[in-house]
């Protein structure tokens, strides 16, 4: 009952920035950890970000650190990742997902729903 739909992807030059959202309909909740993964083609998928309800715990993958940033508004039931200083090698389609728990976690198994994805493209 639960949908996540991203938004805000795009192509985008290196050294750019884009800023992904993540909307939750149907069923919507607060008390969820939001997480951002990613699959560049012919690649398998990689955890980008995660961040706790409260967002006073994220988890960020060591090549995305002090360039993409997470944040969310439970009001609106909306996760985001901003990213920063991009390059080509961030491009992939990026996919958000949100666990019902609320453990902040980097294995995609553990997420309880997944949106469709945006692509992603850095040109260099």
């Amino acid at each position: 009952q639960v949908q996540l739909v991203e938004s805000g992807g795009g192509l985008v030059q290196a050294g750019g920035s884009l800023r992904l959202s993540c909307a939750a309909s149907g069923r919507t909740f607060s008390s969820y950890t939001g997480g951002w993964f990613r699959q560049a083609p012919g690649k398998e998928g990689e955890f980008v970000v995660a961040i706790s309800w409260s967002g006073r715990t994220t988890d960020y993958t060591d090549s995305v650190k002090g360039r993409f940033a997470i944040s969310r508004d439970n009001a609106k039931n909306t996760v985001y990742l901003q990213m920063s200083n991009l390059r080509p090698e961030d491009s992939a389609v990026y996919y958000c997902a949100a666990d019902v728990g609320t453990v902040v976690s980097s294995w995609a198994y553990q997420y309880d729903y997944w949106g469709q994805g945006t692509q992603v493209t850095v040109s260099s």
